[in-house]
C-alpha cells in the first residue's frame, strides 16, 4: 500500500525535513557517521542490474571493443552495485559523500572481491568467467568536479538507482545536466526508477519519482511536477530513451512497481 498523507513520517523524512538543499550533503553524512546505513541498505546489489547487464543487451554492443568500460555508481553506499559491475568486467567507481562511507564501501570491495558471493550474478554459471574489472572508492560530491579519475574522459555507464529520489528536488535539474556531463560519448545512464509508488507530493526521501525521469531527461524540465503526465513525444532534454522495460526481477521495497530504464546522451 501506498504512503498516505497521514501517515507518519519516517527516519530519513524526520532527519531530513529542516534541511534545505544545502544541507543535504551533510545530512546524508551524518547518517553515516552514526552508523544508520540501515535506512537505505539493501544488503546485496541490484538485481535488475544484475540481470540486464547479463542478457548482454544491444546498447552496451557498443563497448565490446573497449578492454574496460567504465562504469559510475554515484551515491553507492557500501558498494554492492560497484562490485558486482566490476565482477562483470567493467572497471567501476563508486562515488560516497561520505569519508566513512567510502571506507565502508572500500572494505567490503576487497573482501566480496576476493570471495564473491552468489548474489552478484543472475546466472550463476558467470560466476568465475575471470573477466573481473578493477573497483575505486571515491570519497567526493556530485555536483562538484575534481573527484573524477586523472585521464577519465567518460563513463560508459553511469547506474542509478536510489541517488535521484535521495536527492532535495531542488537539485534534480542540476542532476541531470552533471549526468550529461559525466558520460562518455556513446555512453548510456541506466536507471532502476524507484519508487514509483509514492505520491509525488508526499516528503522524502525517498521522494516520490513516478513520471520525474521522463520530465527531466527527455522533456528538460526541473523534474517537480505534482502527478506524473503522458509521455509527451517533444525532446527538448539532454537524453533520449532508447529501453524502457518492467524489470524480471528487483527488490522487494519496489512493490512491484519498479521500472528500468536506459537512457544515451544526446550532442
Amino acid at each position: 500500500m501506498a504512503a498516505s498523507e497521514s501517515d507518519p513520517p519516517g527516519r530519513l523524512i524526520s532527519h531530513f525535513r529542516s534541511r534545505d538543499s544545502k544541507q543535504q550533503s551533510s545530512g546524508w553524512t551524518e547518517l553515516w557517521e552514526t552508523d544508520q546505513s540501515d535506512l537505505w541498505d539493501r544488503g546485496k546489489p541490484s538485481p535488475a542490474l544484475v540481470d540486464f547487464i547479463e542478457s548482454d543487451p544491444e546498447v552496451l554492443s557498443n563497448m565490446g571493443s573497449k578492454k574496460r568500460p567504465k562504469a559510475l555508481v554515484p551515491g553507492c553506499g557500501k558498494g554492492y552495485d560497484v562490485v558486482a559491475l566490476a565482477l562483470h568486467g567493467f572497471d567501476s567507481y563508486g562515488l560516497e559523500i561520505s569519508d566513512k562511507g567510502a571506507a565502508v564501501a572500500r572494505q567490503y570491495a576487497e573482501s566480496e572481491l576476493a570471495e564473491p558471493s552468489e548474489y552478484n550474478f543472475h546466472d550463476v554459471k558467470t560466476l568465475s568467467t575471470g573477466h573481473v574489472g578493477d573497483v575505486a572508492i571515491i570519497a567526493g560530491d556530485f555536483f562538484q568536479k575534481g573527484w573524477e579519475p586523472l585521464g577519465q574522459t567518460g563513463f560508459d555507464i553511469i547506474y542509478d538507482y536510489t541517488f535521484l529520489c535521495a536527492l532535495h528536488p531542488s537539485l534534480r535539474q542540476a542532476w541531470a545536466r552533471r549526468m550529461h556531463e559525466l558520460l562518455a560519448p556513446n555512453g548510456v545512464l541506466i536507471c532502476l526508477e524507484f519508487p514509483l509508488y509514492k505520491t509525488l507530493t508526499l516528503p522524502g526521501p525517498p521522494w516520490g519519482l513516478k513520471g520525474v525521469y521522463w520530465n527531466l531527461l527527455a522533456m528538460g524540465g526541473d523534474g517537480i511536477i505534482d502527478e506524473p503526465s503522458e509521455e509527451e513525444m517533444n525532446n527538448d532534454g539532454l537524453f533520449e530513451r532508447v529501453v524502457y522495460f518492467k524489470p524480471r526481477v528487483s527488490y522487494e521495497n519496489g512493490k512491484g512497481t519498479d521500472m528500468f530504464s536506459v537512457w544515451s546522451a544526446l550532442p
